[in-house]
């Protein structure tokens, strides 16, 4: 097993080398090993959950409350989905795309988006989100197995969809996830239609008749809490989708 000092950690990961001690003494996020000399010494699984405390502090999470959100992910995947994310993992290392396929769309037809989206699908891109470039090889193969499967879920969620809408990616740049969200919202009796580019400040005026469902991956920033509540003070059909 490799295993890193903190310096190479720091500059692997962009953060500075103080960020990560206050993590492991203040807030108890890390516990790296130790050398005998009484150096840190980081594995692989440590950068993981480095780059995962960094995703939910880039969320807006504050640093105080990540831990939590750590401890219940861990008893997420030891509730049987990691052997599921761990079925995907293998396949994409093979490089199987005909099997992966094959893998979502039966895991499609046996669980609710709901339950795929958050403890399968997120799950392993989060996994997949290291810097060597085999792992963004194998998340780009797995995006576009992602996006084919959400396409074709649209489609056929069109012939029984009662409401129609169309989903818009509000200064957020994670185009699987927000395809994925479409399908999530199918399930919830909506046809949905998606604006394929995220807006950095969407127009609903130049959608009349539209009504279209905002999603960032984040929460709203106060400045879009007030825009948001604007826009419905005005009559739009408008509404934040919060997953």
């Amino acid at each position: 097993m490799a295993f890193y000092s903190i310096g190479d950690v720091a500059e692997r990961c962009g953060i500075n080398p103080v960020t990560l001690r206050a993590w492991q003494r203040r807030y108890g996020l890390l516990k790296p090993q130790r050398s005998e000399g009484g150096h840190r010494q980081f594995d692989e699984e440590d950068i993981q959950r480095i780059e995962e405390i960094k995703r939910w502090i880039d969320s807006g999470v504050p640093v105080g409350k990540v831990k939590a959100l750590l401890e219940e992910k861990k008893v997420d995947v030891d509730d049987g989905w990691g052997a599921v994310q761990e079925e995907l993992m293998t396949i994409l290392r093979q490089v199987r795309p005909a099997r992966l396929r094959e893998t979502i769309e039966a895991l499609g037809c046996t669980h609710s988006a709901d339950i795929l989206i958050d403890h399968v699908f997120v799950p392993v891109r989060k996994r997949l989100t290291l810097d060597q470039t085999t792992a963004l090889t194998m998340r780009s193969l797995f995006d576009g197995a992602l996006l084919a499967f959400s396409v074709s879920s649209l489609a056929s969620a069109r012939k029984s969809a009662t409401k129609e809408a169309l989903l818009v990616g509000w200064r957020g740049d994670d185009r699987t996830r927000l395809w994925l969200e479409a399908w999530r919202l199918t399930q919830q009796g909506w046809n949905i239609d998606v604006l394929a580019e995220p807006l950095e400040s969407p127009r609903p005026e130049l959608f009349p008749g539209q009504h279209l469902i905002l999603w960032s991956g984040k929460p709203l920033l106060r400045s879009q809490q007030e825009q948001l509540a604007h826009w419905q003070a005005q009559g739009f059909a408008v509404t934040f989708h919060d997953a």
